[in-house]
C-alpha cells in the first residue's frame, strides 16, 4: 500500500482524536459560548476584535474540526478508490464523514439556538463514532500489507456475544460520562467511590443520580472487560489480535477508572479530565475493531463450514 495514504490516514486519525479532546476541553472550560451565538464566525466577525481565553478555545476547536473534516472527506474518497474492494471500506468511509458532519451540525445548533443537556451529551458520542470509523479505515489501510491474522480469525459464540455486548454498552458509559459534564454534576459527589464514603444511602437528587449512575456504569464495564480478558488469555493465546487487544482494553479501562477517580479527588484537574476523555476514546476504538473482527469471524466460520462440507462430499464414494 502506498506510503502517502498510510501517513495521511494516521494524521487524520490523530486529527479526529484532537477533535474529541478539543470538544472535551470546550465543555470542561465552559467555552461553548466563547464566540457568542455566531457560527461559523466568532461574534459575527472573521477576525474577532475582542479576544479572551474562552474565545480562543472555542475558535481553535472550530478551526481544527473544519480542517480535520476536510481530511476525513479526502480519506473517505481516497480509501473508497484504493481499497474499496475490502468489504468494510465503503461503509466506514461514509460513516466517518456523515457522523463528523452530524457532530458539527449539533455543535452549530447548540451555539445558535441552544440545546438541552441530554441532547448535548450525544455530541461527544457522535464524534466518537466518527473517530472509530476513521481509526478502522486506517487499520484497513495497514492490513492490506499485513493482515494481523484477521482473515483466519474464528471466535466462539460466547466471545462474540461479549465483544458485541461490551462495545454497545460502552456507548452508554460514554453518554453518562458526557451527561455528567453537561449537567455540571462532576463534583456533586465529592468522595469516591461512594458519593459520601461513610454513607451507603441512595442519591438525593438528579445530579447525584447522574454522577453515581456513571460510576456504576464504569464499574460494570471494568468487570466485563476484565472477564473478557480472562477468556482471551485462557482460550485465545494463539489468536494474537484478540489476546493482545483484550489486554490493551483492560489497561485502557483501568486507566479510565483511575482517571475518573482522580478527576474527583483533584477537584477537576484539567489535564486529568482530558486524559479521562482520551482513555475512553482509545478504548472505544479498540472495542470497535473487535466488532469488525466478529463480523469477519462469522464470514470465516461460514467459509470453513463450506470447505468441510465440500470435503465430505468429495469423500462420498460414487455409486
Amino acid at each position: 500500500m502506498q506510503r502517502s495514504l498510510k501517513w495521511f490516514a494516521v494524521l487524520t486519525t490523530i486529527g479526529m482524536l484532537l477533535i474529541l479532546l478539543g470538544g472535551a476541553l470546550v465543555t470542561k472550560t465552559e467555552s461553548g459560548e466563547g464566540c457568542g451565538t455566531s457560527w461559523p464566525l466568532c461574534h459575527g466577525e472573521l477576525i474577532p476584535s475582542s479576544i479572551n481565553t474562552e474565545l480562543i478555545i472555542e475558535l481553535a476547536h472550530r478551526v481544527v474540526s473544519g480542517s480535520v473534516g476536510i481530511m476525513v472527506l479526502i480519506l473517505s474518497i481516497w480509501t473508497w478508490k484504493t481499497i474499496g474492494h475490502i468489504r468494510e471500506t465503503k461503509f466506514l468511509a461514509v460513516a466517518s464523514f456523515v457522523f463528523l458532519a452530524l457532530q458539527a451540525l449539533i455543535g452549530a445548533a447548540a451555539v445558535m439556538w441552544g440545546q438541552s443537556d441530554f441532547v448535548m451529551a450525544l455530541h461527544f458520542g457522535i464524534s466518537l463514532i466518527s473517530f472509530a470509523s476513521v481509526l478502522l479505515l486506517t487499520l484497513l489501510v495497514f492490513e492490506v500489507d499485513k493482515k494481523f491474522e484477521a482473515e483466519k480469525l474464528v471466535l466462539d459464540k460466547r466471545m462474540k456475544r461479549h465483544l458485541i455486548g461490551v462495545t454497545l454498552y460502552s456507548y452508554i458509559v460514554v453518554y453518562t460520562g458526557a451527561l455528567v459534564r453537561h449537567v455540571n454534576a462532576s463534583l456533586v459527589c465529592r468522595d469516591w467511590p461512594l458519593c459520601i464514603n461513610d454513607s451507603f444511602t441512595l442519591p438525593n437528587n438528579m445530579h447525584e443520580w447522574v454522577q453515581m449512575g456513571h460510576r456504576a456504569a464504569a464499574g460494570v464495564i471494568f468487570i466485563w472487560i476484565a472477564y473478557i480478558t480472562y477468556l482471551a488469555i485462557k482460550h485465545y493465546k494463539h489468536q494474537k489480535v484478540i489476546y493482545w487487544g483484550s489486554i490493551i482494553s483492560l489497561i485502557l479501562v483501568s486507566l479510565q477508572v483511575a482517571a475518573g477517580a482522580l478527576v474527583v479527588i483533584t477537584r477537576l484537574n484539567l489535564f486529568i479530565a482530558l486524559a479521562h476523555a482520551f482513555f475512553i476514546s482509545c478504548l472505544f476504538g479498540v472495542l470497535s475493531y473487535f466488532i469488525l473482527l466478529t463480523t469477519r469471524s462469522k464470514a470465516n466460520e461460514l467459509a470453513l463450514n463450506r470447505a468441510e462440507n465440500k470435503n465430505k462430499d468429495d469423500d462420498i464414494p460414487m455409486q
